[in-house]
């Protein structure tokens, strides 16, 4: 993630750069264990809710209601495993509700459970059905308790499908500012880091537990909807009015609705609405995860290498150059392949939308920018993100270096090849700099919940690799990166891991350098 007004080193989104403004640490706090009723109450039926019964949860095992990441209190859940995310979206902006949604969960009992929960924050579920059978709701706080008619035995593969509706509010964070679910002049700009998506579904809104997506997502006609992934048809040419990317107005046929003659375009009523479907076939974070809807110009192609490209931009922002981005996003898609090691997805790209929000976030596969632009440098720290946040994603937040100093690293290095300060150059002027107090005083590695996307994690993150790269040589320092890259391909992993990864690959004992540039304070030597 990267944030405005900051340098373009620093966090984006999923790796929030210093544009970031988007997917900020939302303290959603869940306090305590949910098997204590007095921390739940029952849905209120006239909340929409009468399609699932509620009341006191059955007795028996209950999942963990918390991942337990310190820096997230609350976020995420226990005692099952998601393998797949169907989301089903009916967004109009202008609406007095602005989302009706059907979430189809697929997921993998890791114990046995009487009962488990979701993340949700702030909307109204109608029903709730485990398996087809109806299942008991309560709500705490941003906590979807969920009983099965029948306790699930460990092990066993269970569909849990979710009926709800409502406007999502974004999440403000006194030091991310605010992110998540954020209304644009034309639509919505969706950009989720840490804990934004339970404001739109029903999840499991933590990245040490991620899973493949679809998205079946419905308009009005003359907006276009951009997810992740690709799209079930291919989209070409230009302002979104292709099959795939829906924005062509309706015609009108004689007595009676509109005969759009478009693919993907269905009249309601009067109203004729657009349902264009992306599908993510990689494991993807939940927070990574964007629906954003707008007025969008589009390009596609391909990268040397084959990769599918989509850029699209707001249209009024006349300080994008699209076809500029698009071949920016193309072209960084591939250099940094030779670097990092394979593309780790099935297309690239990014999109431009005019948000007013000061921050880029690297939702996967298409990075979302804010209306302040995509300066090179921003572009190449997200799409960075690609391999190292997205592909290889934290297992917990305390280990966010692992994503913004890649990225800033990353950052750097485009800004040396197009001509600006060197990689060492950039490390040497933050290494000298007497304004740099913060970065020795902020350890990276464990930075604590106020600093995750502090300037340390960005700046004294992507230093620690530079100092890497010194230690042991350019050649054996890619290796690491690929080797890294590779091995942890669209997994999880922690910073013990690739100091392991990094003593392998060397030959050396590194150890006490990661030590020092991670977890000490003070100004580690040279």
């Amino acid at each position: 993630m990267h944030k405005a007004g900051e340098s373009p080193i620093r966090r984006r989104h999923g790796s929030r750069t210093a544009f970031r403004g988007a997917a900020g640490l939302a303290a959603l706090a869940v306090a305590g264990s949910l098997t204590a009723a007095c921390q739940l109450t029952p849905f209120d039926d006239d909340a929409g809710s009468s399609g699932s019964p509620s009341g006191s949860a059955a007795t028996g095992p209950a999942g963990p209601t918390s991942a337990g990441d310190d820096y997230v209190p609350g976020d995420g859940n226990g005692g099952y495993d998601v393998q797949h995310y169907s989301l089903k979206l009916n967004i109009d902006p202008n609406a007095g509700e602005q989302l009706k949604g059907t979430a189809t969960i697929t997921a993998k009992a890791t114990e046995r459970l009487a009962r488990f929960n979701l993340d949700l924050s702030g909307l109204k579920v109608a029903s709730i059905k485990v398996d087809d059978a109806p299942a008991r709701q309560q709500r705490g706080g941003s906590e979807l308790e969920v009983t099965p008619a029948k306790p699930l035995r460990k092990g066993a593969q269970f569909t849990t499908v979710i009926e709800y509706s409502g406007t999502p509010e974004p999440v403000s964070d006194p030091v991310l500012g605010t992110y998540g679910w954020i209304r644009t002049s034309d639509g919505v700009f969706v950009a989720c880091q840490p804990s934004g998506a339970q404001t739109w579904f029903p999840s499991n809104d933590h990245p040490s537990d991620k899973a493949t997506f679809d998205f079946e997502i419905t308009v009005p006609q003359g907006l276009t909807a951009i997810a992740n992934g690709e799209p079930a048809t291919p989209p070409t040419g230009t302002g979104g009015d292709a099959p795939g990317l829906p924005g062509a107005p309706p015609s009108t046929g004689p007595g009676g609705p509109p005969s759009t003659g478009v693919p993907g375009v269905e009249p309601i009523g009067h109203r004729a609405r657009t349902t264009s479907k992306w599908h993510v076939k990689a494991p993807m974070a939940t927070y990574l995860a964007t629906v954003t809807v707008g007025r969008f110009d589009v390009r596609t192609g391909r990268t040397k290498s084959g990769v599918e490209v989509i850029s699209a931009a707001d249209p009024t922002l006349s300080m994008v150059n699209l076809d500029a981005f698009h071949g920016l996003n193309t072209e960084i898609t591939d250099e940094f392949a030779k670097l990092f090691g394979p593309y780790p997805f099935d297309s690239s790209g990014g999109l431009v939308d005019n948000a007013e929000v000061g921050f880029a976030l690297e939702t996967q596969t298409r990075p979302v920018y804010g209306s302040f632009g995509a300066e090179p440098t921003i572009v190449a720290h997200e799409l960075a993100h690609q391999w190292f946040g997205d592909s290889v994603s934290v297992t917990g937040w305390k280990d966010i270096w692992l994503n913004e100093g890649f990225a800033t690293y990353a950052e750097w290095l485009w800004e040396e090849k197009s001509g600006g300060r060197t990689v060492q150059e950039q490390f040497d002027e933050r290494y000298k700099s007497p304004l740099a107090k913060d970065l020795w005083d902020h350890p990276p590695g464990d930075p604590g919940r106020k600093q995750m996307f502090g300037r340390s994690v960005y700046d004294r993150g992507g230093m620690t690799l530079v100092a890497l790269r010194g230690r042991v040589g350019e050649e054996t320092f890619y290796k690491i990166l690929k080797t890294w890259a590779d091995e942890k391909r669209h997994s999880n992993a922690t910073t013990p891991q690739f100091i392991e990864t990094a003593n392998k690959v060397s030959g050396k004992k590194l150890n006490s350098f990661f030590d020092d540039w991670l977890y000490e304070k003070g100004r580690p030597a040279r």
